[in-house]
């Protein structure tokens, strides 16, 4: 327990959690073991079995998506489709380089890395496209704007955030327009819908994720969604370490151990039973951040108006800047100056912290990320910028935290957790 935090007088009267307050951890229901035992029973452990054919049907059925391919994570299906990208745009590379060898590549901003890393993994440059405050997504303004500054570019990397589908409509419009593919990354967004239409099957290719901490899970795992058999045919021979139809190992290709595993799709299997479930208890822990904050100098994340359905994975808020307190930060450390009537996202999660409850910043752009040193981002208004200063994403990353979100808290957990973040701004 940090003491500047939890003996402050502020907090009088609140006591630590006894048990952990998790950001989001799996939520089990007891299907999953059926399912397992089932693989161990017919001994189909491997990366074969009904477990993941059922998986990707269903998935296929729910989502729209004609073609899925079970695969071991969603870095591995975003870096296939990246890659299968690529290979339709420029055509088959050289053994030692990637599909996307010196070529640009539009992607999202503020999100985890792994939606970008496979771009670097294929040899691309990713040029940043900043965020909007209707969704906290990739901005379509923003977009056509990099198009008029790179129309060579025909590969966009887009990533629905926490939840809340992008302004895809607008988006797949854009790509469209000028001949580009899309990839669409929905690991967080399983379950969310855009104008009638669920994430995922927007893209030429779309993305899944069964980490741990997603709306279901795996433990791990994801999946590639495509409207072509053919492409959804490549993707099961890359992902099986590109073997060809020989007698023996002939590989003419680069391939990848990245198929799901028979017993991690039984848990999926089980975890899609309650898929609407999860959805609907995400959505009322919200709810209830929201109607409790109303009268606090905050917002919560927003959910893209009446067009779309989010699944309420993660429940984020802002702070006013008007209302924040000074607060310093270098690329690993932070510090502030704590104000009366005022606060910051820092200590606030610090707050959270010193009573064993977990919240997050929000996604750091990538931008700003010293990996991605150099490269650039368009704003809205067509400028560049090298560093994110005076973006959306920026703004965002600065003045916004996500709070505990698992769908098993209690509410009167959760009201716990209202009450330390009210006394922070005391």
């Amino acid at each position: 327990m940090k003491k500047s935090i939890a003996e402050d007088a502020r907090f009088r009267g609140i006591e630590p959690f006894a048990g952990k307050q998790w950001l989001s951890s799996p939520t089990m229901h007891g299907e999953e073991l059926a399912f397992i035992k089932e693989a161990f029973d017919t001994n189909w452990m491997s990366t074969v079995g009904k477990n993941i054919d059922t998986v990707e049907e269903e998935l296929s059925k729910r989502i729209g998506a004609p073609f899925v391919v079970g695969l071991a994570s969603g870095t591995a299906a975003e870096h296939l489709a990246i890659r299968l990208a690529g290979e339709l745009l420029y055509g088959r590379p050289k053994a030692q380089e990637g599909t996307l060898q010196g070529r640009k590549v539009f992607c999202t901003d503020m999100t985890f890395d792994a939606t970008v890393n496979p771009v670097a993994y294929e040899g691309g440059e990713a040029v940043f496209i900043d965020g909007e405050g209707e969704t906290w997504n990739m901005s379509p303004e923003a977009l056509e704007k990099a198009f008029a500054l790179y129309p060579e570019v025909k590969l966009v990397v887009l990533a629905h955030l926490y939840g809340t589908p992008a302004r895809i409509t607008e988006i797949r419009a854009i790509c469209d327009r000028h001949g580009a593919l899309l990839v669409e990354d929905a690991a967080e967004s399983l379950g969310a819908s855009a104008d009638g239409t669920m994430t995922g099957a927007f893209g030429d290719f779309g993305v899944i994720s069964f980490n741990g901490n997603k709306i279901i899970t795996g433990s791990c795992g994801g999946a590639l969604l495509t409207k072509e058999e053919a492409h959804a045919a490549t993707v099961r021979k890359w992902s099986t370490q590109a073997r060809e139809a020989a007698p023996w190992y002939q590989h003419e290709e680069l391939g990848y151990n990245y198929r799901m595993s028979n017993v991690v799709a039984g848990v999926i299997r089980g975890q899609l039973l309650h898929l609407s479930e999860h959805i609907a208890q995400k959505k009322a822990v919200y709810e209830r951040y929201r109607e409790a904050f109303r009268d606090l100098p905050v917002r919560m994340n927003p959910t893209g108006g009446d067009r779309n359905r989010p699944n309420y994975w993660l429940s984020c808020l802002t702070v006013d800047r008007d209302a924040m307190c000074p607060v310093t930060r270098t690329a690993t450390t932070t510090a502030w100056q704590h104000e009366a009537g005022r606060t910051c996202p820092d200590e606030i999660l610090a707050a959270l912290t010193a009573f064993n409850a977990e919240g997050r910043p929000i996604w750091k752009p990538m931008v700003m990320q010293p990996i991605y040193g150099g490269h650039v981002l368009v704003k809205a208004d067509g400028t560049v910028s090298e560093d994110g200063a005076g973006s959306v994403d920026a703004d965002i990353f600065a003045r916004g935290l996500c709070l505990p979100s698992d769908n098993k808290m209690t509410p009167e957990n959760q009201d716990r957790i209202i009450e330390i973040v009210r006394r922070c701004f005391e």
